[in-house]
């Protein structure tokens, strides 16, 4: 029989985030309970609480394989189910920086769905676990609190004629997403409120989803398509094979330059990215709707490590952090995060809050910084990196440059930003000898590349140092 660590844990939020933390809970709770705010879907459908769900949803090699520990088989459930699945780098033509990536296998895996599909899977995966039951169409307006613990949560129905009801837990775990309301519900008990650390990028991104002939372009374009912004050209696109052979195009545009939602204007935008394959996809695909656009003006990470906390909760997901979309960070670390739970939890009580928050923080702040790094490149230049890491931004550009040449140091980049490995990988000895031997030159043919001085860096000097 399995030692439990209480009777009830709730999560609040049934996206990425809270999907995988139930999973978590179910080992140490004896009940589960998922309150979400929007109609829980039983289907592969869109919902309401995620705008962004329209657009490519990257789910990076990191991300696969810590889903795959908590819920193993779910990529072969998803390729069953006509999610394509392949490698990074031999069936995506990535480039970064204006350096196209020599493509090879990389011995990761890429699972390309929409994000409909993904929660979809995972929603019938949880819901098959016989402790865990969902209320959603439900409201959170705030924590109950005694003893200087999280002792149940307020909640309201949204019916008519509902009243305010309290759910008494032995554990909360806020996955509410973005706009978590968490900050004011401590407030409302008498804490205070975690500092944020914002980061503005002004980053608007388009999509549009097509029909692809089959035939219809030589050679094919194995999964898609990762052609970066980049200083000096803040215009970027990602294009991906999807379930039933649908193809969606999501142009990126960074500091203000954003596609536009209009249809003449959105395939002259995708004609300035600088990327053939995206040129020849627009001339021979069928389009299916119109563009569609969204908005993220900033990066936002709320520091409740450094808070004082009620015992019995965790935030974690985009509630935790909010990431720069074009990185695909998102929904990675939430896996990641999912595993430093079980592991918290894997004792013979509930650790302190702050004890699990530190922890946390520890999953996010590689990532953090590594999309830092880049997204400083875009700043004017009286805001750039210091020397050093101007330095560390020179040298990343060197592996990229490498990576055109040399599969090899492309595996170990992606294996870098996937998550999969530290970014002190990136200086073992046998990658420098193979990274310092090649010339540092821009790409020819890329318009509107900054010089390699310019360039942005993809990990940051504190990140650099971790192993």
């Amino acid at each position: 029989m399995r030692r439990t660590l209480g009777d009830c844990a709730v999560v609040l939020g049934g996206s990425v985030a809270g999907l995988l933390a139930a999973r978590v809970l179910t080992e140490r709770f004896a009940t589960v309970v998922v309150v979400e705010r929007d109609r829980l879907p039983h289907g592969a459908e869109p919902r309401r609480g995620v705008p962004q769900g329209k657009h490519i949803h990257g789910l990076l090699a990191g991300g696969q394989q810590a889903i795959e520990q908590l819920l193993p088989g779910l990529t072969t459930g998803l390729a069953a189910d006509g999610v394509p699945v392949g490698d990074p780098l031999a069936d995506l033509r990535v480039c970064l920086n204006g350096h196209p990536f020599r493509r090879g296998p990389s011995g990761l895996t890429l699972v390309s769905a929409s994000r409909n599909v993904l929660e979809y899977h995972l929603r019938r995966r949880i819901r098959s676990l016989p402790a865990v039951s969902f209320i959603d169409r439900c409201d959170v307006v705030g924590l109950v609190e005694g003893g200087g613990r999280t002792t149940g949560v307020r909640m309201l129905r949204r019916i008519d004629d509902s009243v305010e009801e309290v759910l008494d837990v032995d554990l909360v775990v806020d996955a509410t997403g973005r706009g978590s309301r968490a900050p004011v519900w401590l407030s409302d008990i008498g804490y205070p409120r975690p500092e944020e650390e914002r980061r503005r990028v002004d980053l608007g991104y388009t999509t549009r989803r097509y029909h692809l002939p089959p035939g219809a372009l030589d050679g094919g374009l194995g999964l898609g398509v990762l052609q970066a912004p980049a200083p000096g050209h803040p215009r970027g696109a990602a294009l991906a094979r999807l379930e039933h052979d649908v193809w969606m195009l999501t142009l990126i545009g960074l500091g203000g330059d954003h596609p536009s939602a209009l249809v003449e204007e959105f395939d002259r935008f995708a004609e300035s990215v600088g990327s053939e394959d995206i040129h020849r996809l627009i001339r021979a695909a069928e389009p299916i709707d119109a563009p569609v656009g969204f908005r993220f003006p900033a990066s936002t990470r709320r520091r409740y490590e450094r808070t004082r906390l009620p015992n019995n909760l965790v935030v974690l997901g985009d509630s935790l952090c909010s990431f720069n979309p074009v990185y695909g960070q998102g929904m990675s670390v939430a896996a990641l995060e999912a595993l430093t739970l079980a592991r918290l939890l894997s004792t013979e009580r509930v650790p302190p809050s702050h004890v699990m928050m530190r922890a946390l923080a520890r999953i996010v702040d590689v990532p953090w910084q590594m999309a830092g790094a880049v997204d400083q490149a875009f700043l004017p230049s009286d805001q750039r990196q210091a020397l050093r890491d101007r330095l560390m931004t020179a040298y990343v550009d060197r592996v990229q440059a490498a990576a055109e040449h040399d599969s090899a140091v492309g595996r170990a980049f992606l294996r870098v930003t996937g998550l999969v490995d530290p970014p002190g990988a990136l200086m073992r000895p046998g990658l420098l000898w193979r990274t310092l031997g090649v010339p540092l030159a821009v790409h020819a043919g890329s318009p509107g590349y900054a010089s390699s001085a310019q360039r942005s860096s993809d990990l940051s000097t504190d990140s650099w140092s971790s192993s």
